[in-house]
Protein backbone atom coordinates (compact mmCIF):
# COMPACT_ATOMS: atom_id res chain seq x y z
CA UNK A 1 0.00 0.00 0.00
CA UNK A 2 1.19 3.50 -0.72
CA UNK A 3 -0.27 6.88 0.12
CA UNK A 4 -0.03 9.82 -2.27
CA UNK A 5 1.20 12.70 -0.16
CA UNK A 6 0.18 15.20 -2.86
CA UNK A 7 -3.49 14.21 -2.89
CA UNK A 8 -3.97 13.11 0.73
CA UNK A 9 -3.65 15.75 3.40
CA UNK A 10 -5.34 14.23 6.43
CA UNK A 11 -5.62 10.82 8.00
CA UNK A 12 -8.94 9.18 8.90
CA UNK A 13 -11.11 11.26 11.28
CA UNK A 14 -10.67 10.61 14.97
CA UNK A 15 -12.66 7.58 16.01
CA UNK A 16 -12.93 6.25 12.44
CA UNK A 17 -9.71 4.27 12.21
CA UNK A 18 -10.23 1.41 9.82
CA UNK A 19 -7.43 -0.30 7.95
CA UNK A 20 -7.57 -0.28 4.14
CA UNK A 21 -8.92 -3.54 2.74
CA UNK A 22 -5.57 -4.57 1.28
CA UNK A 23 -3.91 -4.29 4.68
CA UNK A 24 -6.69 -6.30 6.31
CA UNK A 25 -6.01 -9.01 3.74
CA UNK A 26 -2.28 -8.77 4.39
CA UNK A 27 -2.85 -9.10 8.13
CA UNK A 28 -4.95 -12.22 7.56
CA UNK A 29 -2.23 -13.67 5.32
CA UNK A 30 0.36 -13.15 8.06
CA UNK A 31 -1.97 -14.56 10.69
CA UNK A 32 -2.56 -17.67 8.58
CA UNK A 33 1.18 -18.13 8.10
CA UNK A 34 1.75 -17.84 11.83
CA UNK A 35 -0.95 -20.43 12.58
CA UNK A 36 0.13 -22.92 9.92
CA UNK A 37 3.91 -22.61 9.95
CA UNK A 38 5.30 -20.64 12.88
CA UNK A 39 3.38 -21.84 15.94
CA UNK A 40 3.73 -25.59 15.22
CA UNK A 41 7.46 -25.18 14.55
CA UNK A 42 8.06 -23.06 17.63
CA UNK A 43 6.27 -25.58 19.84
CA UNK A 44 9.10 -28.04 19.18
CA UNK A 45 11.77 -25.64 20.48
CA UNK A 46 13.02 -24.92 24.04
CA UNK A 47 11.25 -22.20 26.00
CA UNK A 48 14.16 -19.76 25.74
CA UNK A 49 15.26 -20.65 22.21
CA UNK A 50 16.75 -17.68 20.37
CA UNK A 51 16.41 -18.16 16.64
CA UNK A 52 16.06 -21.13 14.35
CA UNK A 53 18.87 -23.37 13.10
CA UNK A 54 19.67 -22.59 9.48
CA UNK A 55 18.29 -25.93 8.28
CA UNK A 56 14.88 -24.96 9.70
CA UNK A 57 15.01 -21.25 8.90
CA UNK A 58 15.67 -21.51 5.16
CA UNK A 59 12.61 -23.69 4.36
CA UNK A 60 10.45 -21.38 6.49
CA UNK A 61 11.74 -18.33 4.64
CA UNK A 62 11.06 -19.99 1.30
CA UNK A 63 7.43 -20.52 2.30
CA UNK A 64 7.22 -16.85 3.27
CA UNK A 65 8.69 -15.80 -0.08
CA UNK A 66 6.09 -17.84 -1.93
CA UNK A 67 3.39 -15.84 -0.14
CA UNK A 68 5.04 -12.53 -0.96
CA UNK A 69 6.08 -12.00 2.67
CA UNK A 70 9.64 -11.03 1.83
CA UNK A 71 11.64 -7.77 1.79
CA UNK A 72 8.52 -5.99 2.98
CA UNK A 73 10.39 -2.88 4.18
CA UNK A 74 12.58 -2.58 1.09
CA UNK A 75 11.44 0.04 -1.47
CA UNK A 76 10.07 -1.30 -4.73
CA UNK A 77 12.82 0.41 -6.75
CA UNK A 78 15.34 -1.84 -4.97
CA UNK A 79 13.34 -4.98 -5.64
CA UNK A 80 11.39 -5.15 -2.39
CA UNK A 81 7.68 -5.10 -1.59
CA UNK A 82 7.76 -1.38 -0.83
CA UNK A 83 5.23 -1.70 1.97
CA UNK A 84 4.05 1.55 3.53
CA UNK A 85 4.89 2.36 7.14
CA UNK A 86 1.29 1.57 8.07
CA UNK A 87 1.59 -1.76 6.29
CA UNK A 88 4.84 -2.49 8.08
CA UNK A 89 3.32 -1.96 11.52
CA UNK A 90 0.38 -4.21 10.63
CA UNK A 91 2.77 -7.01 9.68
CA UNK A 92 5.09 -6.37 12.63
CA UNK A 93 2.26 -6.55 15.16
CA UNK A 94 0.97 -9.87 13.85
CA UNK A 95 4.43 -11.40 13.30
CA UNK A 96 5.36 -10.73 16.94
CA UNK A 97 2.64 -13.04 18.24
CA UNK A 98 4.90 -15.98 18.97
CA UNK A 99 7.16 -16.93 21.85
CA UNK A 100 10.27 -15.54 20.11
CA UNK A 101 8.33 -12.59 18.73
CA UNK A 102 10.16 -9.81 20.57
CA UNK A 103 13.44 -10.45 18.73
CA UNK A 104 12.54 -12.99 16.03
CA UNK A 105 9.15 -12.02 14.59
CA UNK A 106 7.68 -14.99 12.72
CA UNK A 107 10.89 -16.80 13.77
CA UNK A 108 12.82 -14.73 11.21
CA UNK A 109 10.73 -15.93 8.24
CA UNK A 110 10.08 -12.46 6.81
CA UNK A 111 13.64 -11.56 5.83
CA UNK A 112 15.18 -9.90 2.82
CA UNK A 113 15.60 -6.40 4.27
CA UNK A 114 19.12 -4.91 4.35
CA UNK A 115 19.82 -2.11 6.86
CA UNK A 116 17.89 0.97 5.75
CA UNK A 117 21.07 3.00 5.36
CA UNK A 118 21.96 0.81 2.38
CA UNK A 119 19.30 2.56 0.36
CA UNK A 120 21.65 5.57 0.46
CA UNK A 121 24.69 3.48 -0.50
CA UNK A 122 26.38 3.47 -3.88
CA UNK A 123 25.16 1.13 -6.60
CA UNK A 124 28.30 -0.96 -6.21
CA UNK A 125 27.88 -1.25 -2.44
CA UNK A 126 24.22 -2.20 -2.79
CA UNK A 127 24.96 -4.86 -5.40
CA UNK A 128 27.74 -6.44 -3.33
CA UNK A 129 26.19 -6.34 0.13
CA UNK A 130 22.47 -5.59 0.08
CA UNK A 131 21.36 -7.52 -2.99
CA UNK A 132 22.39 -10.94 -1.59
CA UNK A 133 20.16 -10.28 1.43
CA UNK A 134 17.26 -9.44 -0.86
CA UNK A 135 17.95 -12.61 -2.82
CA UNK A 136 18.06 -14.74 0.34
CA UNK A 137 21.72 -15.64 -0.16
CA UNK A 138 22.93 -13.85 2.99
CA UNK A 139 21.51 -13.49 6.48
CA UNK A 140 20.45 -10.12 7.79
CA UNK A 141 23.19 -7.62 8.60
CA UNK A 142 23.72 -5.90 11.92
CA UNK A 143 23.84 -2.18 12.71
CA UNK A 144 26.31 -0.98 15.36
CA UNK A 145 25.72 2.48 16.84
CA UNK A 146 25.64 2.24 20.66
CA UNK A 147 28.74 2.25 22.85
CA UNK A 148 29.51 1.76 26.52
CA UNK A 149 29.74 5.54 26.94
CA UNK A 150 26.04 5.88 26.11
CA UNK A 151 23.52 4.62 23.60
CA UNK A 152 20.79 7.24 23.86
CA UNK A 153 22.89 10.14 22.61
CA UNK A 154 25.03 8.66 19.83
CA UNK A 155 26.01 12.04 18.39
CA UNK A 156 28.13 12.69 21.50
CA UNK A 157 28.73 9.16 22.78
CA UNK A 158 30.39 7.62 19.72
CA UNK A 159 34.10 7.21 20.41
CA UNK A 160 35.02 4.41 18.00
CA UNK A 161 37.63 6.11 15.83
CA UNK A 162 38.10 5.74 12.09
CA UNK A 163 41.33 7.30 10.82
CA UNK A 164 42.06 7.64 7.11
CA UNK A 165 45.31 5.98 6.06
CA UNK A 166 45.80 6.28 2.31
CA UNK A 167 43.15 4.19 0.62
CA UNK A 168 41.95 2.69 3.89
CA UNK A 169 40.30 3.58 7.19
CA UNK A 170 41.66 2.14 10.44
CA UNK A 171 39.10 1.55 13.19
CA UNK A 172 39.88 1.28 16.91
CA UNK A 173 37.40 1.08 19.77
CA UNK A 174 34.27 -0.87 20.58
CA UNK A 175 30.50 -1.08 20.16
CA UNK A 176 27.90 -2.39 22.61
CA UNK A 177 24.39 -3.88 22.51
CA UNK A 178 24.62 -4.93 18.86
CA UNK A 179 21.99 -7.47 17.85
CA UNK A 180 22.54 -10.35 15.40
CA UNK A 181 26.24 -9.51 15.09
CA UNK A 182 28.00 -12.85 15.49
CA UNK A 183 26.15 -14.72 12.73
CA UNK A 184 25.74 -11.86 10.25
CA UNK A 185 27.76 -11.79 7.03
CA UNK A 186 28.47 -8.07 7.43
CA UNK A 187 27.35 -5.01 9.34
CA UNK A 188 26.97 -1.25 9.27
CA UNK A 189 29.19 0.50 11.81
CA UNK A 190 29.15 4.16 12.83
CA UNK A 191 32.53 5.63 13.80
CA UNK A 192 34.01 9.03 14.57
CA UNK A 193 36.07 10.72 11.86
CA UNK A 194 35.81 14.25 13.26
CA UNK A 195 34.12 16.42 15.89
CA UNK A 196 30.42 16.64 16.75
CA UNK A 197 27.57 15.36 14.63
CA UNK A 198 29.43 16.27 11.47
CA UNK A 199 32.25 13.97 12.55
CA UNK A 200 30.36 10.66 12.38
CA UNK A 201 30.77 8.36 9.38
CA UNK A 202 29.18 5.09 8.35
CA UNK A 203 31.11 2.01 7.22
CA UNK A 204 30.43 -1.49 5.95
CA UNK A 205 32.40 -4.11 7.89
CA UNK A 206 32.56 -7.68 6.58
CA UNK A 207 32.60 -10.80 8.70
CA UNK A 208 36.09 -12.13 9.27
CA UNK A 209 37.81 -8.76 8.93
CA UNK A 210 41.14 -9.02 10.85
CA UNK A 211 41.04 -7.27 14.23
CA UNK A 212 37.26 -7.57 14.70
CA UNK A 213 36.05 -9.77 17.58
CA UNK A 214 32.67 -10.40 19.21
CA UNK A 215 31.70 -10.99 22.83
CA UNK A 216 28.21 -12.07 23.85
CA UNK A 217 26.60 -9.86 26.51
CA UNK A 218 24.32 -11.71 28.92
CA UNK A 219 21.10 -9.80 29.62
CA UNK A 220 17.77 -10.56 31.31
CA UNK A 221 16.11 -11.28 27.96
CA UNK A 222 16.28 -14.62 26.18
CA UNK A 223 18.20 -13.02 23.31
CA UNK A 224 21.74 -11.75 23.82
CA UNK A 225 23.36 -8.79 22.05
CA UNK A 226 27.09 -8.51 21.39
CA UNK A 227 30.03 -6.27 22.16
CA UNK A 228 32.24 -5.61 19.14
CA UNK A 229 35.96 -4.87 19.51
CA UNK A 230 37.94 -3.13 16.76
CA UNK A 231 41.71 -3.50 17.04
CA UNK A 232 43.37 -1.80 14.05
CA UNK A 233 40.57 -2.98 11.78
CA UNK A 234 41.43 -1.87 8.25
CA UNK A 235 38.66 -1.15 5.77
CA UNK A 236 38.98 -0.07 2.17
CA UNK A 237 37.79 3.51 1.65
CA UNK A 238 35.17 2.08 -0.70
CA UNK A 239 33.37 0.71 2.38
CA UNK A 240 32.43 4.24 3.47
CA UNK A 241 28.70 4.81 2.92
CA UNK A 242 27.99 8.29 1.62
CA UNK A 243 30.34 11.15 2.42
CA UNK A 244 32.78 11.26 5.32
CA UNK A 245 31.01 12.96 8.21
CA UNK A 246 27.56 12.18 6.83
CA UNK A 247 26.82 9.21 9.05
CA UNK A 248 24.62 10.95 11.61
CA UNK A 249 22.31 12.32 8.93
CA UNK A 250 22.10 8.88 7.31
CA UNK A 251 21.09 7.28 10.60
CA UNK A 252 18.61 10.02 11.49
CA UNK A 253 16.78 9.65 8.18
CA UNK A 254 15.65 6.15 9.12
CA UNK A 255 15.63 6.14 12.93
CA UNK A 256 12.35 8.04 13.23
CA UNK A 257 10.32 5.63 11.10
CA UNK A 258 11.90 2.64 12.81
CA UNK A 259 10.55 3.81 16.16
CA UNK A 260 7.00 3.56 14.85
CA UNK A 261 7.55 0.03 13.58
CA UNK A 262 9.41 -0.91 16.77
CA UNK A 263 6.27 -0.17 18.81
CA UNK A 264 4.23 -2.71 16.85
CA UNK A 265 5.99 -5.81 18.17
CA UNK A 266 5.40 -5.13 21.88
CA UNK A 267 1.78 -4.19 21.18
CA UNK A 268 1.24 -7.46 19.30
CA UNK A 269 2.84 -9.50 22.07
CA UNK A 270 0.80 -7.76 24.75
CA UNK A 271 -2.41 -8.33 22.78
CA UNK A 272 -1.62 -12.04 22.53
CA UNK A 273 -0.98 -12.13 26.28
CA UNK A 274 -4.26 -10.33 26.98
CA UNK A 275 -6.20 -12.77 24.80
CA UNK A 276 -4.56 -15.62 26.71
CA UNK A 277 -5.46 -14.03 30.06
CA UNK A 278 -9.09 -13.54 29.01
CA UNK A 279 -9.42 -17.21 28.03
CA UNK A 280 -7.86 -18.24 31.34
CA UNK A 281 -10.15 -15.96 33.34
CA UNK A 282 -13.27 -17.41 31.64
CA UNK A 283 -12.20 -21.00 32.42
CA UNK A 284 -10.57 -20.68 35.84
CA UNK A 285 -12.76 -21.64 38.83
CA UNK A 286 -12.06 -19.71 42.05
CA UNK A 287 -14.16 -19.25 45.18
CA UNK A 288 -17.22 -20.85 43.65
CA UNK A 289 -17.20 -18.97 40.36
CA UNK A 290 -15.23 -17.98 37.30
CA UNK A 291 -12.22 -15.72 37.65
CA UNK A 292 -13.74 -13.47 34.98
CA UNK A 293 -16.73 -12.83 37.25
CA UNK A 294 -14.52 -11.15 39.85
CA UNK A 295 -14.75 -7.41 39.31
CA UNK A 296 -11.16 -6.78 40.32
CA UNK A 297 -9.92 -9.16 37.63
CA UNK A 298 -12.38 -8.01 34.98
CA UNK A 299 -11.50 -4.37 35.42
CA UNK A 300 -7.79 -5.16 35.34
CA UNK A 301 -8.27 -6.75 31.90
CA UNK A 302 -10.55 -3.94 30.76
CA UNK A 303 -7.85 -1.39 31.59
CA UNK A 304 -5.37 -3.45 29.61
CA UNK A 305 -7.68 -3.51 26.58
CA UNK A 306 -8.20 0.26 26.72
CA UNK A 307 -4.46 0.91 26.96
CA UNK A 308 -3.69 -1.37 24.02
CA UNK A 309 -6.35 0.26 21.85
CA UNK A 310 -4.91 3.68 22.62
CA UNK A 311 -1.36 2.50 21.91
CA UNK A 312 -2.39 0.95 18.60
CA UNK A 313 -4.20 4.11 17.48
CA UNK A 314 -1.19 6.27 18.33
CA UNK A 315 0.98 3.90 16.31
CA UNK A 316 -1.44 3.88 13.36
CA UNK A 317 -1.67 7.67 13.38
CA UNK A 318 2.12 8.04 13.39
CA UNK A 319 2.43 5.53 10.54
CA UNK A 320 -0.31 7.23 8.52
CA UNK A 321 1.33 10.63 8.89
CA UNK A 322 4.69 9.14 7.93
CA UNK A 323 3.14 7.77 4.73
CA UNK A 324 1.76 11.25 4.02
CA UNK A 325 5.28 12.62 4.19
CA UNK A 326 4.69 14.64 7.34
CA UNK A 327 7.25 15.37 10.03
CA UNK A 328 6.60 12.54 12.50
CA UNK A 329 9.50 12.96 14.89
CA UNK A 330 7.17 13.61 17.82
CA UNK A 331 4.52 11.16 16.63
CA UNK A 332 7.14 8.42 16.43
CA UNK A 333 8.48 9.14 19.92
CA UNK A 334 4.97 9.07 21.38
CA UNK A 335 4.11 5.83 19.61
CA UNK A 336 7.33 4.13 20.71
CA UNK A 337 7.20 5.43 24.28
CA UNK A 338 3.55 4.69 24.93
CA UNK A 339 3.50 1.40 23.03
CA UNK A 340 6.41 -0.19 24.87
CA UNK A 341 5.35 1.10 28.29
CA UNK A 342 1.77 -0.08 27.84
CA UNK A 343 2.88 -3.48 26.55
CA UNK A 344 5.06 -4.01 29.62
CA UNK A 345 2.27 -2.96 32.00
CA UNK A 346 -0.29 -5.16 30.25
CA UNK A 347 2.06 -8.13 30.46
CA UNK A 348 2.41 -7.56 34.19
CA UNK A 349 -1.38 -7.66 34.56
CA UNK A 350 -1.64 -10.84 32.51
CA UNK A 351 0.93 -12.61 34.67
CA UNK A 352 -0.96 -11.49 37.79
CA UNK A 353 -4.20 -12.93 36.44
CA UNK A 354 -2.52 -16.29 35.82
CA UNK A 355 -1.01 -16.40 39.29
CA UNK A 356 1.94 -18.75 39.77
CA UNK A 357 1.29 -20.30 36.35
CA UNK A 358 2.19 -16.95 34.78
CA UNK A 359 5.68 -17.20 36.24
CA UNK A 360 6.34 -20.68 34.89
CA UNK A 361 7.74 -21.76 31.55
CA UNK A 362 4.46 -23.55 30.82
CA UNK A 363 3.38 -20.29 29.21
CA UNK A 364 5.36 -17.67 27.25
CA UNK A 365 4.28 -14.87 29.61
CA UNK A 366 7.39 -14.74 31.78
CA UNK A 367 9.66 -14.79 28.72
CA UNK A 368 7.65 -12.00 27.12
CA UNK A 369 7.85 -10.03 30.37
CA UNK A 370 11.66 -10.14 30.32
CA UNK A 371 11.82 -9.33 26.63
CA UNK A 372 9.41 -6.40 26.91
CA UNK A 373 11.51 -4.93 29.71
CA UNK A 374 14.33 -4.68 27.17
CA UNK A 375 12.01 -3.10 24.60
CA UNK A 376 11.49 -0.10 26.88
CA UNK A 377 15.16 0.73 26.30
CA UNK A 378 15.67 -0.19 22.65
CA UNK A 379 15.43 2.41 19.84
CA UNK A 380 15.79 5.15 22.42
CA UNK A 381 14.72 4.72 26.05
CA UNK A 382 11.37 6.01 27.30
CA UNK A 383 13.08 8.98 28.89
CA UNK A 384 14.72 9.94 25.60
CA UNK A 385 11.34 9.92 23.87
CA UNK A 386 9.97 12.16 26.60
CA UNK A 387 12.81 14.61 25.96
CA UNK A 388 11.87 14.70 22.27
CA UNK A 389 8.23 15.41 23.07
CA UNK A 390 9.10 17.97 25.75
CA UNK A 391 11.21 19.96 23.30
CA UNK A 392 8.18 20.22 21.03
CA UNK A 393 5.90 21.22 23.91
CA UNK A 394 8.17 24.03 25.05
CA UNK A 395 9.07 25.50 21.65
Amino acid sequence: MSVDAETETEGPPLGAWELPEELVMLRETVKGFMDREVHPLESTLPHDAAGLPREQLLPLQEKARQLGLWALQTPAEYGGAGLSVLGQVVVAEEAAKCRMGAFFPALGAFGGNPPNVMFKASAEQFEKFAQPILDGQMSKAYTAISEASGGSDPARAITLKAVRDGGEYVLNGSKMWTSHAENADWGVVYARTGEGRAGISCFIVEKGTPGLTFNRIGVMASFSPFELHFDDVRLPASNLIGAEGGGFKLASDFLIYSRIIYAAGPIGIAQEALDTACRWAKDREVFGGKLADKQGIAWMLVDAEVQLRAARLLMYQAAWNADLGKDVKVDASIAKMYGTEVAYNVMDKCIQVHGALGLSDELPLERWFRDLRVKRLGEGATEVQRVVVARELFK
